[in-house]
């Protein structure tokens, strides 16, 4: 009735609803139900399963197109620059979409395309590069190399712009309900674990070619077959999980005068590209605790990044012995090492449940985070002596040159470093970024801006390492050890600065630090 009276005595009858609309406060969204969350965190799941299969064969794939081991690390610098560059772009227009199919599901499915599309590059690669000329006989094959190169290259720049819209969807269908954001953080990273372990599982199974029997070809060996198979089943995988939450998942469009003022509103705070305008901003207004949580860190993922860029290439090189297509060793060791990616996966899953079990028993999240620092750092440099033991008891069947696989104590103990690292990496995906949001919240800050800030911080180091492992491991002889060495020492020192001098959160948001989630990719 009171609409009906103000247009009634309206003066400008043309536009009657919408100035009176303008005027009266809108109700917040209510959170969506649960099951349009769970479908919209399902996603991860099908981003994770071609993440965990890049982690676990991806590298020993690139050395069997002819990419040395020394320049293979290079290959990886994509997914840190799109990390940094796509994500913020992405989330900077996603909340400005005006799309009628919403802000985030158009991103979602062109993300989810693009990774179709970059996958069958990435697998067909020594196919295309035969057929356009390469040599089965030399050991490089340069048109395969820069087929792979170009499809992943735009693996990772899909995903990031699929996982970004994802997890603000999911956000979104919260609207702000805490219980329903810590559910929707817990959906999605359940379903990283279970990406993960279908994902290590389908890359440590030897057969998967004999489901798809034609990705065996000429130009294309038995690895390179399960390669383009696990492929095959990670594209089926993403495209009905993103299709299922874009068919039932719906959003209402954003209007474009929202839009419009959005962007002003930017332009007056920043010059050229807002979003990475905010980013600087946000640097210069940094208090010390979030330095300090910038610099363990930037400490903790140069311990990370060697091992989770070569853990498989570790096992098929220093642990089984093999060469990278020669015989059956290597490829028996990178199986075996999707195998241990698997039981790091099931072991990061728990982990990831007992977190605030875990902070409360040791007397709070620094000392925890601290703590896992130093059994990530015990654990890198137990690989020297896990590799020492088989070289060791390395053997060889008459007449061959092709190394046996190593005694059962020799592959326990590989397996046991990666099923122990599972606690250390749980605490990775959650603690730093549940501090970011603290102490934004202490000091005023935004969150988005300060998680923005906190990516960095994990994406500027993988950079480093990709740069600089290659040539650091060569001018030690070659092989993994050298940089995971170095990581052990960089873990030693960000276990100490996190106990140190990383300041401890307010009592009544401790909580929070082990509820919230995170992941990287």
């Amino acid at each position: 009735m009171e609409s009906l009276s103000s247009t009634k005595h309206n003066h400008n009858p043309s536009k009657p609803n919408s100035l009176h609309l303008e005027n009266q406060p809108q109700l917040p969204p209510e959170p969506s139900p649960l099951r349009k969350i769970i479908v919209v965190a399902s996603i991860a799941a099908g981003v994770q399963f071609g993440w965990a299969l890049q982690l676990s064969l991806l590298t020993p794939y690139v050395q069997l197109l002819g990419i040395p081991h020394t320049w293979a690390a290079y290959i990886w610098l994509c997914g840190p620059i799109s990390g940094m560059l796509v994500q913020p772009i992405v989330g900077y227009h996603s909340d400005r979409c005006t799309s009628r199919f919403g802000r985030r599901r158009p991103f979602i499915a062109a993300g989810a395309l693009a990774v179709a599309i970059a996958v069958f590059l990435i697998g067909y690669a020594a196919d295309m590069g035969h057929m356009f000329g390469d040599s089965l006989e030399k050991k490089a094959r340069p048109r395969a190399i820069a087929i792979f190169v170009v499809g992943f290259w735009i693996l990772d720049v899909a995903n990031n712009m699929l996982q970004g819209p994802c997890r603000a969807l999911l956000a979104d269908l919260a609207a702000g309900d805490q219980r329903k954001t810590r559910t929707a953080n817990a959906g999605f990273s359940f379903f990283m674990a279970v990406g993960n372990v279908l994902g290590y599982a389908a890359g440590s199974y030897s057969g998967l070619h004999h489901i798809f029997p034609f990705t065996k070809t000429k130009a294309c060996d038995v690895y390179c077959a399960n390669l383009k198979s696990c492929f095959f089943l990670s594209i089926a995988m993403l495209l009905t999980l993103a299709t299922a939450a874009s068919v039932y998942v719906k959003e209402k469009p954003l209007s474009p005068e929202k839009s419009t003022a959005a962007d002003a509103e930017d332009e007056g705070k920043s010059h050229g590209m807002p979003c990475f305008g905010e980013l600087s901003g946000a640097f210069r207004e940094l208090k010390r605790p979030m330095w300090i949580l910038l610099l363990v860190t930037c400490l903790n993922w140069i311990a990370w990044f060697p091992f989770l860029l070569f853990d498989t290439d570790w096992m098929g090189r220093e642990v089984y012995g093999g060469t990278v297509g020669v015989g059956k060793a290597y490829d028996m060791g990178v199986r075996a090492g999707a195998l241990g990616l698997m039981l790091n996966s099931l072991v990061l899953g728990a982990a990831s449940l007992g977190v605030e079990i875990l902070a409360r028993a040791v007397g709070g999240v620094k000392r925890l985070w601290g703590i896992v620092n130093f059994i990530l750092a015990i654990c890198l440099a137990m690989t020297v002596l896990v590799t020492k033991q088989a070289e060791h008891s390395r053997h060889f069947a008459p007449g061959s040159h092709d190394p046996l696989p190593p005694p059962g104590h020799v592959k326990a103990g590989a397996l046991a470093l990666f099923s122990v690292l599972g606690i250390p990496l749980a605490i990775t995906y959650s603690i730093p970024f549940a501090l970011a949001s603290i102490f934004s919240t202490s000091t005023g800050a935004g969150q988005g801006l300060s998680l923005g800030v906190l990516n960095l911080a994990i994406v500027i180091p993988q950079m480093v390492i990709s740069v600089t492992s290659g040539p650091w491991d060569a001018l030690f002889g070659g092989g993994n050890l050298p940089a995971f060495v170095v990581g052990a020492v960089a873990a030693a020192a960000s276990g100490i600065l996190s106990i140190i001098l990383l300041p401890s959160p307010p009592p009544d948001l401790a909580k929070a630090a082990t509820a919230a989630g995170g992941g990287f990719h």
